[in-house]
Protein backbone atom coordinates (compact mmCIF):
# COMPACT_ATOMS: atom_id res chain seq x y z
CA UNK A 1 0.00 0.00 0.00
CA UNK A 2 1.17 3.37 -1.06
CA UNK A 3 0.11 6.53 1.20
CA UNK A 4 0.13 9.78 0.04
CA UNK A 5 -1.36 12.83 1.30
CA UNK A 6 -2.79 16.32 -0.11
CA UNK A 7 -3.08 19.23 1.75
CA UNK A 8 -5.01 22.50 0.31
CA UNK A 9 -8.30 22.38 -1.90
CA UNK A 10 -5.76 23.87 -4.72
CA UNK A 11 -5.43 20.54 -5.17
CA UNK A 12 -8.85 19.42 -5.36
CA UNK A 13 -9.09 20.22 -9.26
CA UNK A 14 -5.89 17.54 -9.49
CA UNK A 15 -8.18 14.70 -7.30
CA UNK A 16 -10.65 15.22 -9.97
CA UNK A 17 -8.43 14.44 -13.23
CA UNK A 18 -6.58 11.67 -11.65
CA UNK A 19 -7.78 8.05 -12.37
CA UNK A 20 -8.69 7.21 -9.15
CA UNK A 21 -10.09 3.34 -9.63
CA UNK A 22 -7.60 1.66 -8.09
CA UNK A 23 -7.12 4.16 -4.84
CA UNK A 24 -9.12 5.00 -1.45
CA UNK A 25 -9.56 8.22 -0.73
CA UNK A 26 -9.83 9.54 2.95
CA UNK A 27 -11.13 12.81 3.74
CA UNK A 28 -10.30 14.61 7.01
CA UNK A 29 -12.21 17.92 7.68
CA UNK A 30 -11.46 17.81 11.69
CA UNK A 31 -12.80 20.47 12.52
CA UNK A 32 -15.48 20.08 11.50
CA UNK A 33 -17.30 18.08 8.93
CA UNK A 34 -15.76 14.67 9.11
CA UNK A 35 -16.24 14.94 13.18
CA UNK A 36 -19.62 15.77 12.41
CA UNK A 37 -20.61 12.77 10.07
CA UNK A 38 -18.58 10.61 12.17
CA UNK A 39 -20.11 11.43 15.03
CA UNK A 40 -23.96 11.46 13.49
CA UNK A 41 -23.64 8.13 12.00
CA UNK A 42 -22.21 6.43 15.43
CA UNK A 43 -25.13 8.26 16.99
CA UNK A 44 -27.33 6.36 14.65
CA UNK A 45 -28.04 8.80 11.61
CA UNK A 46 -29.19 6.55 9.10
CA UNK A 47 -27.17 8.27 5.82
CA UNK A 48 -25.28 11.67 5.08
CA UNK A 49 -25.30 13.72 1.73
CA UNK A 50 -22.51 16.22 1.76
CA UNK A 51 -23.43 18.50 -0.93
CA UNK A 52 -21.65 21.76 -2.12
CA UNK A 53 -24.01 24.34 -2.14
CA UNK A 54 -27.08 26.03 0.12
CA UNK A 55 -28.81 25.64 -3.02
CA UNK A 56 -28.23 21.97 -3.38
CA UNK A 57 -29.44 21.12 -0.14
CA UNK A 58 -32.71 22.81 -0.11
CA UNK A 59 -33.08 20.84 -3.47
CA UNK A 60 -32.61 17.36 -1.69
CA UNK A 61 -34.99 18.92 1.06
CA UNK A 62 -37.85 19.80 -1.88
CA UNK A 63 -37.49 15.87 -2.79
CA UNK A 64 -38.09 14.39 0.64
CA UNK A 65 -39.42 16.57 3.40
CA UNK A 66 -38.48 13.96 5.93
CA UNK A 67 -34.23 15.08 5.35
CA UNK A 68 -32.69 16.68 8.26
CA UNK A 69 -30.81 20.22 6.79
CA UNK A 70 -27.51 20.79 8.09
CA UNK A 71 -24.01 22.61 7.61
CA UNK A 72 -22.80 26.01 8.29
CA UNK A 73 -21.00 29.15 6.73
CA UNK A 74 -18.29 30.86 8.75
CA UNK A 75 -18.41 28.25 11.42
CA UNK A 76 -22.29 28.81 12.53
CA UNK A 77 -25.46 27.44 11.35
CA UNK A 78 -27.40 28.32 8.38
CA UNK A 79 -30.03 30.26 9.20
CA UNK A 80 -33.20 31.44 6.53
CA UNK A 81 -31.34 35.04 5.90
CA UNK A 82 -28.27 33.51 4.73
CA UNK A 83 -30.51 30.21 2.74
CA UNK A 84 -33.32 32.50 1.77
CA UNK A 85 -35.90 29.36 2.88
CA UNK A 86 -35.53 27.55 6.12
CA UNK A 87 -33.14 27.97 8.79
CA UNK A 88 -31.29 24.77 8.74
CA UNK A 89 -32.24 22.19 11.07
CA UNK A 90 -28.26 21.57 12.66
CA UNK A 91 -25.05 23.51 11.83
CA UNK A 92 -21.65 21.65 11.71
CA UNK A 93 -20.99 21.00 15.41
CA UNK A 94 -20.78 17.59 16.39
CA UNK A 95 -22.45 18.10 19.66
CA UNK A 96 -25.48 18.86 18.33
CA UNK A 97 -25.90 15.51 17.19
CA UNK A 98 -27.26 13.73 19.57
CA UNK A 99 -28.96 10.18 18.98
CA UNK A 100 -32.60 11.70 20.13
CA UNK A 101 -32.27 14.21 17.33
CA UNK A 102 -30.36 12.42 14.52
CA UNK A 103 -31.68 8.38 14.53
CA UNK A 104 -32.58 6.71 11.64
CA UNK A 105 -32.50 10.19 9.90
CA UNK A 106 -30.97 11.01 5.98
CA UNK A 107 -29.05 14.33 6.43
CA UNK A 108 -27.99 16.50 3.69
CA UNK A 109 -25.19 18.87 4.89
CA UNK A 110 -23.13 21.30 3.04
CA UNK A 111 -19.96 22.96 4.69
CA UNK A 112 -17.44 25.19 3.55
CA UNK A 113 -14.11 22.94 2.42
CA UNK A 114 -15.55 19.20 3.85
CA UNK A 115 -17.89 18.92 1.02
CA UNK A 116 -15.68 19.85 -1.96
CA UNK A 117 -13.23 17.60 -0.34
CA UNK A 118 -16.12 14.64 -1.03
CA UNK A 119 -16.68 16.01 -4.56
CA UNK A 120 -13.25 15.39 -5.62
CA UNK A 121 -13.05 12.25 -4.94
CA UNK A 122 -16.35 10.66 -7.00
CA UNK A 123 -13.93 8.57 -8.60
CA UNK A 124 -12.10 6.70 -6.66
CA UNK A 125 -12.56 2.99 -5.57
CA UNK A 126 -13.36 3.87 -1.68
CA UNK A 127 -14.48 7.06 -0.02
CA UNK A 128 -13.90 7.26 3.47
CA UNK A 129 -14.27 10.03 6.05
CA UNK A 130 -12.35 9.84 8.65
CA UNK A 131 -11.57 12.08 12.07
CA UNK A 132 -9.97 11.34 15.40
CA UNK A 133 -12.63 10.03 16.32
CA UNK A 134 -13.05 7.01 14.20
CA UNK A 135 -8.85 6.72 13.44
CA UNK A 136 -8.36 2.73 14.34
CA UNK A 137 -11.75 1.85 12.57
CA UNK A 138 -10.52 3.08 9.57
CA UNK A 139 -7.01 1.96 9.72
CA UNK A 140 -7.87 -1.24 9.68
CA UNK A 141 -10.59 -0.78 7.24
CA UNK A 142 -8.15 0.32 4.42
CA UNK A 143 -5.68 -3.04 5.20
CA UNK A 144 -8.61 -5.64 4.50
CA UNK A 145 -9.81 -3.69 1.91
CA UNK A 146 -5.84 -4.21 -0.34
CA UNK A 147 -6.34 -0.90 -1.97
CA UNK A 148 -2.77 -0.14 -3.88
CA UNK A 149 -3.13 2.99 -3.26
CA UNK A 150 -4.54 5.36 -0.53
CA UNK A 151 -5.04 9.42 -0.59
CA UNK A 152 -5.40 11.07 2.89
CA UNK A 153 -7.22 14.32 1.48
CA UNK A 154 -7.07 17.19 3.82
CA UNK A 155 -9.99 19.73 3.26
CA UNK A 156 -7.83 23.04 4.78
CA UNK A 157 -9.50 25.98 5.59
CA UNK A 158 -10.24 28.04 2.78
CA UNK A 159 -7.70 27.76 0.02
CA UNK A 160 -5.25 26.73 2.97
CA UNK A 161 -3.92 24.25 4.80
CA UNK A 162 -5.24 23.12 7.99
CA UNK A 163 -2.99 22.31 10.82
CA UNK A 164 -5.30 20.21 12.32
CA UNK A 165 -6.41 18.08 9.09
CA UNK A 166 -2.43 17.16 8.70
CA UNK A 167 -2.19 16.30 12.37
CA UNK A 168 -5.14 13.58 11.71
CA UNK A 169 -3.64 12.53 8.53
CA UNK A 170 -0.33 11.87 10.56
CA UNK A 171 -2.33 10.44 13.18
CA UNK A 172 -3.64 7.79 10.40
CA UNK A 173 -0.37 7.18 8.87
CA UNK A 174 0.77 6.17 12.53
CA UNK A 175 -1.48 3.88 13.06
CA UNK A 176 -1.11 2.48 9.47
CA UNK A 177 2.44 1.55 9.98
CA UNK A 178 1.67 0.24 13.82
CA UNK A 179 -0.75 -2.18 12.14
CA UNK A 180 1.71 -3.17 9.20
CA UNK A 181 5.13 -1.98 9.02
CA UNK A 182 5.72 -2.42 5.70
CA UNK A 183 3.54 0.08 4.14
CA UNK A 184 4.74 3.07 1.78
CA UNK A 185 5.06 6.29 3.25
CA UNK A 186 5.39 8.80 0.62
CA UNK A 187 6.94 12.17 1.17
CA UNK A 188 3.93 13.73 2.15
CA UNK A 189 3.27 11.18 4.44
CA UNK A 190 6.32 11.09 6.25
CA UNK A 191 5.81 14.77 6.73
CA UNK A 192 2.10 14.88 8.18
CA UNK A 193 3.48 11.99 10.57
CA UNK A 194 6.31 13.65 11.55
CA UNK A 195 4.43 16.56 12.46
CA UNK A 196 2.14 14.23 14.52
CA UNK A 197 5.03 13.27 16.39
CA UNK A 198 6.16 16.45 17.50
CA UNK A 199 2.86 17.74 18.79
CA UNK A 200 1.23 13.91 19.76
CA UNK A 201 2.40 14.93 23.85
CA UNK A 202 -0.01 18.00 24.15
CA UNK A 203 -3.27 18.44 21.64
CA UNK A 204 -4.28 21.15 23.72
CA UNK A 205 -0.87 23.28 23.09
CA UNK A 206 -1.03 22.25 19.24
CA UNK A 207 -4.46 23.97 18.65
CA UNK A 208 -2.85 27.49 19.30
CA UNK A 209 -1.38 26.92 16.10
CA UNK A 210 -4.80 26.11 14.14
CA UNK A 211 -6.84 29.16 12.96
CA UNK A 212 -9.39 27.07 12.86
CA UNK A 213 -8.94 26.20 16.51
CA UNK A 214 -8.33 29.47 17.85
CA UNK A 215 -12.05 30.85 15.76
CA UNK A 216 -13.88 28.05 17.72
CA UNK A 217 -12.11 28.55 20.99
CA UNK A 218 -13.23 32.08 20.80
CA UNK A 219 -16.73 31.34 20.18
CA UNK A 220 -18.46 30.64 23.13
CA UNK A 221 -21.34 27.96 22.34
CA UNK A 222 -18.87 26.08 19.72
CA UNK A 223 -15.36 26.26 22.13
CA UNK A 224 -16.01 22.84 23.84
CA UNK A 225 -15.84 21.11 19.55
CA UNK A 226 -12.44 21.13 19.87
CA UNK A 227 -11.42 19.46 22.83
CA UNK A 228 -14.02 16.91 21.32
CA UNK A 229 -12.64 16.59 17.25
CA UNK A 230 -9.59 15.78 18.78
CA UNK A 231 -10.97 12.67 21.31
CA UNK A 232 -9.23 9.34 19.21
CA UNK A 233 -10.94 6.10 18.62
CA UNK A 234 -14.03 7.40 20.36
CA UNK A 235 -15.92 5.61 18.03
CA UNK A 236 -15.25 2.57 16.72
CA UNK A 237 -16.70 2.79 13.35
CA UNK A 238 -15.81 3.03 9.19
CA UNK A 239 -17.66 5.61 7.41
CA UNK A 240 -17.63 4.97 3.77
CA UNK A 241 -19.38 6.77 0.45
CA UNK A 242 -21.73 5.21 -1.87
CA UNK A 243 -22.11 5.59 -5.58
CA UNK A 244 -24.62 8.38 -5.49
CA UNK A 245 -22.06 9.95 -2.58
CA UNK A 246 -24.30 9.64 0.58
CA UNK A 247 -21.94 8.56 3.28
CA UNK A 248 -23.13 5.50 5.38
CA UNK A 249 -21.81 3.56 8.43
CA UNK A 250 -20.22 0.66 6.56
CA UNK A 251 -20.32 -3.17 7.83
CA UNK A 252 -17.09 -3.84 9.75
CA UNK A 253 -15.69 -7.25 9.17
CA UNK A 254 -13.81 -8.81 11.84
Amino acid sequence: MHVEVTFTPAEFGLLRQRDLSDSACVIFDVLRATSTIVTALARGADSILPVASIEAALKQREADRTILLAGERAGLRITGAISGGPDFDLGNSPREYTAQLVRGRRIVTTTTNGTRAFAACRGARQVLAASFLNLRRTAEHLLRAGCERVVLVCSGTGENVAFEDCLGAGALCHELVRLNARINLCDSAHFVADMLSANADDFEAAMEKSSNARRLLAIPELAEDVSFCMTENLYPIVVASNPDGWLYRAAINQ
